[in-house]
């Protein structure tokens, strides 16, 4: 098992690059401030995906909660049947490599779960860097940017098809 875990924020100013309209209608996309979405995720190349959306700003604690939830679900499901492990591959954020997350190993490695580290500034080795991009720029529909409860439903949408609806290619 390969997982790649990271994090990512969301609001309502959409990251929109390019678009079209028909000629002679302008199209508006309101521009608001808002509380963040932030989404931790652990994504698997089959489109495998397990994730956590909070409003609450990402720390060790909210690392360590989804850690926690991701290798319970994990020892649940496949540790105990198939007895493989799980290596979750991720950046050398502050909040990965803290002293309270690195105390967490050794029971995530006993649910079968293993945290490992590419090295610093190589974003492109976290595939799960992908799925970031393709939410952010091509999945979100401009619905989702009307208010919060539209983000939360488009992500929760978005992240509960990947592999199926929402697909990536990693070749």
């Amino acid at each position: 098992c390969l997982r790649y875990f990271d994090e990512s924020g969301f609001s309502l100013t959409p990251s929109v690059p390019y678009g079209w309209q028909a000629t002679g209608q302008t199209t508006r996309i309101p521009c608001q401030r808002s509380k963040r979405q932030n989404v931790l995720g652990f994504l698997g190349r089959q489109g495998e995906c397990f994730y956590q959306i909070t409003d609450k700003n990402v720390t060790t604690e909210t690392v360590i909660e989804s850690f926690d939830a991701f290798s319970k679900q994990y020892y649940e499901q496949e540790f105990l049947r198939h007895g493989k492990l799980c290596f979750v591959v991720m950046d050398n954020a502050s909040m990965h490599r803290s002293d309270a997350f690195k105390e967490r190993e050794e029971d995530w490695l006993i649910r079968g779960v293993i945290p490992r580290y590419i090295p610093p500034y190589s974003p492109e080795l976290n595939l799960i860097e992908i799925l970031w991009r393709k939410i952010k720029y091509e999945w979100l529909p401009l619905q989702a940017f009307q208010d919060l409860f539209h983000l939360k439903y488009w992500l929760k949408k978005i992240l509960e098809g990947v592999g199926q609806e929402y697909q990536i290619s990693f070749a």
